[in-house]
């Protein structure tokens, strides 16, 4: 991929994407870890809650499906209320599916 031969729209969707691709790293890993840590605890006898002394899972926030078109890094989950930065692109003529993920 050669970044120099990109225009300016192909760039900022680019970054976008990666932003979205660093963001959901963490939550991809911790999933992972996660079901090693139950296949271990199984194979013993075992449950994962059995260690941490609560439920199987924690509720997790919902994974972003919106993101700032300048920012990467602020992204929403569709739920709740709408962050400033959505509303402001919405008003000014963007539709949800251009902030899409």
């Amino acid at each position: 991929m050669n970044l120099d031969k990109m225009n300016k729209a192909e760039l900022l969707e680019l970054q976008k994407k990666v932003g979205a691709a660093v963001k959901n790293y963490d939550d991809r890993i911790r999933a992972e870890a996660q079901n090693k840590l139950e296949a271990m605890a199984k194979e013993m006898g075992f449950s994962l809650a059995d260690f941490t002394g609560g439920k199987k899972g924690k509720a997790t926030s919902a994974a972003p499906k919106y993101v700032h078109p300048e920012n990467p890094g602020k992204t929403w989950s569709g739920r709740g209320r709408q962050p400033q930065w959505f509303k402001d692109a919405i008003d000014s003529g963007k539709k949800p599916e251009d902030l899409a993920i």
